[in-house]
């Protein structure tokens, strides 16, 4: 698994336009919108912790997704019949989502910390980043599962819906405290705005342990999702 993690890694640090579109769509969203919420008394730091958590999910999301064109292509037919267990080739896929979901979040918090104007000491920026990286494995189990399920052909629609309605409804872009009160409770039920919590949480305070607590649980129901799909598709193969 380690050789096939490596190049995994190596092919997707390859695709210098996926990667340049993954930080530069957070980058210039946080840049977009730091102005506009200020005049309306929101702070850049608060924008910085929702728009740090979309970049990190949409990366990892559409990593996994990928794995969809891998599907139509037999490239998951060819790997079956190597030593490599269903295991570590999901292992892998996940780990790379994770590699691509850090630069967006160092992306905009280093631009928050020099356009932006926010302040945050060493550790505070640590939780910032590393919190919001962490919290973003439900994403990249998510993408997975999406990558199990859609074809080449119809893979963007799949994703298209899934990151538009983690982000708006998930309160990425607008506080939920604006929302009315039936979307405000669907909205806490999604993982996307656990994850907005860790990235306000390391700024304005809140409860980061029950958002930890929540994206772990998350995280282990679609790992086991993502497994049970593997195994059909293995079967059917």
């Amino acid at each position: 698994m380690t050789g096939y993690l490596a190049f995994e890694i190596r092919r997707t640090l390859r695709d210098v336009k996926f990667l340049l579109f993954a930080v530069a769509l957070p980058v210039g969203l946080y840049l977009l919108m730091a102005g506009r919420f200020a005049d309306q008394g929101a702070p850049a730091s608060y924008v910085m912790g929702g728009v740090a958590a979309f970049g990190a999910m949409k990366a990892a999301l559409d990593t996994g997704a990928r794995t969809a064109v891998e599907r139509d292509i037999g490239w998951q037919r060819q790997l079956r019949l190597t030593p490599l267990s269903g295991g570590g080739y999901l292992l892998a896929k996940g780990s790379v989502a994770m590699v691509v979901a850090l630069p967006p979040v160092a992306g905009v918090s280093l631009v928050a910390a020099l356009a932006g104007g926010v302040h945050l000491s060493p550790g505070g920026w640590a939780s910032a980043v590393l919190g919001v990286w962490a919290g973003t494995v439900p994403f990249a189990l998510l993408g997975l599962l999406i990558g199990q399920f859609a074809t080449a052909r119809n893979l963007q629609a799949y994703q298209g819906a899934v990151v538009l309605l983690l982000s708006f409804v998930g309160g990425l872009f607008i506080p939920v405290s604006t929302f009315p009160r039936a979307l405000a409770t669907v909205a806490k039920v999604l993982p996307s705005y656990w994850l907005a919590q860790v990235g306000h949480a390391a700024t304005l305070g809140g409860d980061v342990w029950r958002a930890a607590l929540v994206l772990t649980s998350y995280a282990l129901v679609l790992g086991a999702a993502v497994a049970v799909r593997y195994r059909l598709g293995a079967a059917r193969a």
